[in-house]
């Protein structure tokens, strides 16, 4: 069960490994048992990993594009070979079943060497400045240059995905990178910095370009609000992320808040393929996904042959220890959000809702859950639940269903089941959401795509190529090659423009 690092004590911050004066112990939350101590930094230790960030940031700036690219190489290649035990150790210290974490790592390292790839798509374009007769003779182009400082903040869910959403696109941009981890999640993410750092160092770059502090939230409030940071990426609950927001501005914020995904089921759907979405997007990871179906809203005249289908289909989801093939639902990260989720669903069902599948627990596992008609207002159908639940809804039509997706403060992914085109189209125009998906579930994200919210969802897009330019500013050259003034007097004079309009030397 334990489990021995591969990587020196202490945390990676500078150069080398700083040891701490705390550790807490990394539980496996599906018996409670010890896997590991680690470290747990401090404010203090946060600062000094911002200094280091900054006395090396020209350095990270100015490194090479074959460097940053071979550094993210080296470490998806190392990744790959040790697989096995990365998603052995991140079944132990995140309760979440194997099969998912095989997920994780595939994407971890799908999202590697996206990035390595990106690396060579840094670049700009000429601009012709000439469109007005003052820019005559004049060479205009832009560049992207690295934003600065880059704080990465990583929920427990997925903690090796959402770190190295982090980690990567701001190496790629040439950003030094701090990362924080969950509390109670850091191991992966530790051995992933230690490889990466030696990654780096081998192509020629600093250890000092990525660091990691763990800690709570004292050490998330001093990287976050630090004024030498220029970019802060967070991934956590909407009220964190906006708390954020306002506490660092006016440094530059990205935001993955969360969500409570709804599917649509349309009239000419095939029912029994949304019937095995909601089952296989709804209890994934045991229910700990931003995207993972939580309301599912379905016109009334395919309801009862779709609750039917999904009621045929709940013995598919296997509940048990996550080190096992077949689990599909295991214990929730800790025994809080157990109870957190048993309560929201206790409330709907006190409200009106109906109970038609699991809300109980068993070994320490919520059932998977099942409910049906929760009203507005309660937290099982307005908030994100997190946890295996499924709310079922009937309406008369699409209109009417794409009218209730959007009445949340939510807007990240929703998906429609619909044989019809202009039934997806609509979808697609009218859901306000960062992705809609067709006949998928809405828990589907390449790592390649554009990743992100919108309303209390986020702001900004993940993806290498998105997080990439996120963390990127334009830099305009404007070059006159001689400094002699043109003879042309239209070339060197402003712009005749209207009254109350911009000049073009503004």
């Amino acid at each position: 069960m334990k489990y021995t690092p591969e990587h020196p004590a202490g945390l990676p911050v500078g150069d080398g490994w700083v040891d701490v004066d705390e550790t807490a112990t990394v539980t496996f939350p599906f018996t409670g048992e010890v896997v590991a101590p680690a470290p747990v930094g401090s404010s203090a230790i946060a600062t000094q990993a911002i200094s280091y960030a900054v006395d090396v940031r020209e350095r990270m700036a100015s490194l090479p594009s074959h460097a940053r690219r071979a550094a993210l190489v080296e470490t998806h290649r190392l990744f790959a070979e040790r697989r096995a035990e990365v998603e052995r150790l991140l079944v132990l210290e995140t309760g979440k079943p194997l099969v998912d974490c095989r997920v994780e790592v595939d994407r971890t390292l799908l999202t590697l060497v996206t990035a390595a790839e990106e690396v060579a798509r840094v670049h700009g374009e000429t601009v012709p400045l000439d469109l007005l007769p003052s820019g005559e003779g004049l060479l205009g182009f832009w560049v992207r240059k690295p934003v600065g400082v880059v704080v990465g903040i990583a929920g427990f869910n997925y903690p090796l995905l959402l770190a190295v959403h982090k980690l990567a696109p701001a190496l790629a941009a040439g950003c030094p990178v701090v990362v924080k981890p969950a509390p109670q999640t850091p191991l992966a993410t530790l051995w992933l910095v230690h490889v990466l750092r030696e990654a780096l160092a081998a192509a020629g770059g600093p250890r000092a370009g990525i660091q990691l502090v763990t800690g709570g939230v004292d050490v998330g409030v001093t990287l976050t609000t630090d004024p030498r940071v220029a970019a802060v990426s967070f991934t956590g609950s909407a009220a964190v992320g906006h708390r954020i927001a306002k506490d660092a501005a006016p440094t530059k914020v990205l935001l993955e808040l969360g969500s409570n995904a709804a599917l649509v089921v349309a009239a000419d759907a095939d029912v029994d393929a949304a019937a095995d979405a909601v089952v296989r997007g709804g209890y994934y990871a045991s229910g700990q996904a931003c995207i993972s179906v939580q309301r599912v809203v379905v016109v009334e005249s395919v309801r009862t042959r779709f609750l039917d289908a999904v009621s045929a289909r709940m013995a598919q989801v296997v509940v048990g220890d996550p080190r096992e093939e077949a689990t599909r639902v295991s214990a929730l990260i800790d025994a809080r959000s157990t109870e957190r989720v048993l309560e929201w669903v206790r409330d709907a069902c006190e409200a009106g809702g109906t109970l038609v599948h699991g809300g109980g627990i068993r070994d320490g596992v919520i059932e998977p859950t099942v409910l049906l008609d929760v009203p507005d207002g309660r937290l099982a159908w307005d908030e994100e639940i997190f946890g295996p639940v499924v709310v079922v809804r009937s309406v008369p039509d699409l209109d009417a269903a794409i009218d209730v997706v959007n009445r949340s403060r939510y807007g990240l992914h929703a998906s429609v089941f619909t044989e019809g085109l202009g039934s997806a189209f609509a979808a697609i125009d009218r859901i306000e959401a960062g992705g809609v998906v067709v006949n998928e579930v809405p828990g589907f994200r390449s790592d390649v795509m554009p990743y992100g919210g919108v309303k209390d969802s986020g702001v900004g897009r993940e993806g290498p190529r998105f997080a990439i330019e996120e963390l990127t500013v334009t830099r305009m050259a404007i070059i006159r090659p001689s400094a002699a003034r043109a003879s042309n007097p239209a070339a060197t004079e402003p712009a005749v423009v209207p009254e109350k309009q911009g000049s073009a030397h503004e």
